[in-house]
Order: structure tokens, then C-alpha cells, then sequence
């Protein structure tokens, strides 16, 4: 038997109830307690970097806590900011009850195609930082992957080659067949912790690849890659997401009962 149908029957037989839910566009969000759930686990990702001027984006930081005390009925808010589309900023970071769960977003780049620094700094029980974007070079900059649950998203291609992801993290994406067109970088899963996207833009832990036409950041979290003539705003980081699970005593990131139970 499996462990989400278990854990159902424990919820009909007068345990805590079992649920989830996520948020996956830019706003913000009321959530609102249910009947019965004390605790909750949480995972935030930062929003992804524009990639301009040469330059790729950097991928958001993936920060989670466990175990969140709740009270039914009680609302809290869930904020996810879309990309910065102006120059040498970065994005507000996404947040669930303001500061109880905080993951910073990937810097859009300057316009002097420096590299753009990966999201952290954030608030939580663990994750890890955003990959960097790939600064301007003879090749146009690819973008940052998302961080992971456990490490950072890789480093995008620009004036070095890209890595891969770490501890579930999204892949730093990779220069394009055209050298006027890079990789956005890879994305990072809400589920828990999986497998470490590789270099190239590929998505980790069931997260969105890069994208190369357009060059988008891959869901979520991924930084966007530069292309020829693009200006800010022109190829978007991905927007960072938000996903509780409860009852938080049981189920937990990065890896424990995490999966939507069904």
C-alpha cells in the first residue's frame, strides 16, 4: 500500500487532514488554513532574471521550512513577484507569510553584461541558491538554473561553459547553435527533492527546461538567456511558485511524503 493512501486513511480515521496547494503565477495569493491543519511545510522559489544586452538572466533561490504552526481558519499570504524587467535589479523575493518563508529572485543584468548573481540569502529550513547568469562574451550569456533543495542551480554559459545543478537544482543553460542566442536556464520541481538538471538548461528535480526559441527560463525559478538585439524585458526569467503541503508533521521537504497525494 502505498504512502499517500495511508496516510488518507489516517486522515478518515480522525487524524490530521491531508492536502496540499500551489501557486505557480505572479501575484498575490490569501491562503487560508483548513478544518483541522495545526502545521504546515513550505516550499518557495525565487523568480528567475531577464536576460539583456548580452547577458543571461540568474536563476531564483529555492528555500523551504517544515512543520509551520497554523491556526484553521486563519488566512496568510503568498507573494510571487514577476520578473525585473529594468536593467541591474532584481525581482522582490517570494514569500509566504511575509517573512516566515522567503526565496530571493535572480538578478536581471546590467547593461554592461556583467554576470548577474544567482538568488540568496533567503529564509528557511534549507534549499539553495540561484545559479548565476553567463555574462556577455563573443557568445551571447545563457541563463542561471534554479536552486535545489539541498545545493545551487548551475552557472549559465557566457564566457565559461555552464554546470550543472546541484542537490535537485535546475542545469545553467548553454550557448545556442547561433552564438546570437543562449539557453535560459532550468527550472526546479515543487514535489521534493529529484534529480540535478545538467548543464545545458535542463530542468532538475521534474523542473522546466530552458528554453532556446525564445530563450525563456525554464518553471520555475530559471533564469532567461540573452539574444541579439533583445532588450530587457524581451526574454523573461521564469516566475518563482509557492507550494504547501500538510499536515507539516508528517509530511516534509525535501523529500518526506512530498508528493500530491491522490
Amino acid at each position: 500500500m502505498s504512502v499517500n493512501r495511508l496516510m488518507q486513511m489516517a486522515a478518515s480515521a480522525g487524524g490530521a487532514p491531508v492536502g496540499q496547494e500551489a501557486f505557480t503565477t505572479a501575484g498575490t495569493f490569501t491562503w487560508v488554513a483548513p478544518a483541522g491543519v495545526t502545521s504546515v511545510s513550505v516550499v518557495c522559489v525565487g523568480t528567475g532574471g531577464c536576460g539583456q544586452g548580452g547577458a543571461g538572466g540568474a536563476g531564483g533561490e529555492l528555500r523551504y521550512k517544515n512543520n509551520i504552526s497554523v491556526t484553521p481558519g486563519a488566512s496568510y499570504t503568498v507573494f510571487i513577484a514577476p520578473p525585473s524587467t529594468v536593467a541591474g535589479t532584481t525581482a522582490a523575493a517570494t514569500t509566504f507569510n511575509s517573512t516566515t518563508v522567503v526565496a530571493k529572485s535572480g538578478n536581471t543584468p546590467d547593461w554592461g553584461g556583467a554576470v548577474a548573481l544567482g538568488g540568496s540569502g533567503g529564509t528557511g529550513n534549507g534549499g539553495g541558491n540561484g545559479g548565476n547568469g553567463g555574462a556577455a562574451s563573443s557568445n551571447y550569456g545563457s541563463g542561471g538554473g534554479a536552486g535545489g533543495y539541498s545545493g545551487a542551480g548551475g552557472d549559465g554559459s557566457g564566457t565559461g561553459s555552464p554546470t550543472a545543478g546541484s542537490g535537485g537544482g535546475g542545469g545553467g543553460g548553454k550557448n545556442g547553435p547561433s552564438y546570437l542566442v543562449a539557453y535560459g536556464g532550468g527550472g526546479v520541481g515543487l514535489f521534493g527533492q529529484g534529480a540535478s538538471g545538467s548543464a545545458g538548461g535542463f530542468g532538475g528535480s521534474g523542473g522546466g527546461n530552458g528554453g532556446w526559441t525564445p530563450p525563456v527560463g525554464g518553471a520555475y525559478g530559471g533564469g532567461a538567456g540573452a539574444a541579439n538585439g533583445s532588450v530587457v524585458g524581451s526574454y523573461n526569467g521564469s516566475v518563482g511558485a509557492v507550494r504547501i503541503i500538510w499536515p507539516g508533521t508528517d509530511r516534509q521537504f525535501p523529500s518526506t511524503n512530498t508528493g500530491d497525494i491522490v
